[in-house]
């Protein structure tokens, strides 16, 4: 991918150039996020069944259940926003050998909205996280 950026560069002003370097690196920054999340998320699923295990209170039982359907609803965002990321690099590539084609209106609004995205999922995660770990002290 490296080599394809600076092949390319070189036809592209260095406004331009330094733009779509940032992009990339903001990308690769954005799958390191989902990727953390996506353990994160991981961990969660295991720790909930390790005290669903532990406890069988019916209460219990039903607000785990929800737990499982958000880390289950978690997983399919960061999966959709992986495959945008990508999708999103894809555009970059090809935007260094026909920028006046793939360089629109569209390409910025897709950026902006996957770091949109990204920081919703970073504080969304978190606070999730946090409201489980709760959860789980409270029960047990």
């Amino acid at each position: 991918m490296i080599s394809v950026y600076h092949t390319s560069l070189n036809k592209m002003n260095s406004n331009d150039t330094a733009k779509l370097n940032q992009m990339h690196h903001e990308h690769l920054s954005w799958l390191r996020v989902v990727d953390f999340f996506e353990e994160e998320n991981i961990f969660l699923k295991k720790r909930l069944a390790e005290v669903v295990n532990q406890n069988s209170d019916k209460d219990f039982l039903a607000l785990a259940e929800q737990y499982q359907n958000l880390f289950i609803i978690k997983t399919n965002f960061m999966e959709e926003l992986r495959h945008d990321i990508h999708e999103q690099e894809e555009f970059l590539k090809k935007s260094l050998l026909q920028p006046e084609k793939y360089l629109t209106k569209y390409f910025f609004e897709q950026h902006e909205k996957l770091e949109l995205n990204t920081r919703f999922l970073e504080k969304d995660f978190a606070k999730i996280r946090n409201e489980f770990n709760e959860y789980i002290t409270a029960a047990l």
